[in-house]
């Protein structure tokens, strides 16, 4: 029932802080156990993360405001830059990827479901990011998870020396909660949920 409360408590968190007791260390191994223990396709453990703290997170929401204006017309900058500044007004970033070339090669070795293995990557990465982002919220941090990909995969890769192959998924800023978030409205679960017994 504890999982099932963690499920229930994860929401996205935009107002969030860098007031975190919990060690880097700590924060670092809930990535790793997380990604660890995701489940993928033919074992492909394709998933990637990068944990970035201080300087290297402040940088990230860096890069991503430096895109940005490159596409966005100067008027209408404003909220872009406020959105933006509330992710790195957060603790710590994790960086989400998945190694092309494990797909890829999954791909050429298993010619009959080469089509799938492209899905499969996506799904196990979904898994990997919600499974972090539960186990943070257990630990009573606030996190969302964002989607720069395109427009800072290259600049990432550059700043911090990642493989090629590695392509970048979602961003998930976190820190500790400053507001809580609105209610969350559900649609009826029975039109979404069908059960079929006996």
């Amino acid at each position: 029932m504890e999982f099932m409360k963690a499920l229930e408590n994860r929401r996205s968190h935009y107002a969030i802080g860098r007031e975190v007791s919990i060690s880097n260390e700590t924060l670092s191994e809930i990535v790793r156990e997380a990604l660890r223990h995701t489940p993928s396709a033919y074992n492909s453990q394709s998933a990637r993360a990068v944990v970035l703290f201080g300087n290297h997170h402040d940088r990230l929401w860096d890069i991503v405001m430096e895109k940005l204006r490159e596409i966005v017309a100067p008027e209408k900058f404003e909220p872009t830059e406020k959105k933006v500044n509330a992710f790195k007004a957060g603790y710590a970033t994790v960086l989400f990827f998945d190694d092309s070339t494990t797909t890829e090669g999954l791909q050429k070795r298993f010619p009959l479901y080469s089509r799938n293995f492209g899905i499969w990557a996506d799904q196990a990465n979904g898994m990997a990011q919600h499974s972090v982002w539960v186990a943070l919220e257990q630990e009573g941090l606030g996190a969302s998870l964002q989607h720069y990909n395109e427009l800072i995969e290259e600049a990432v890769r550059e700043e911090w020396g990642l493989d090629a192959g590695w392509k970048l998924t979602a961003q998930m800023p976190f820190g500790n909660i400053v507001t809580p978030p609105g209610e969350k409205e559900f649609m009826d679960i029975n039109e979404r949920v069908k059960v079929f017994e006996g």
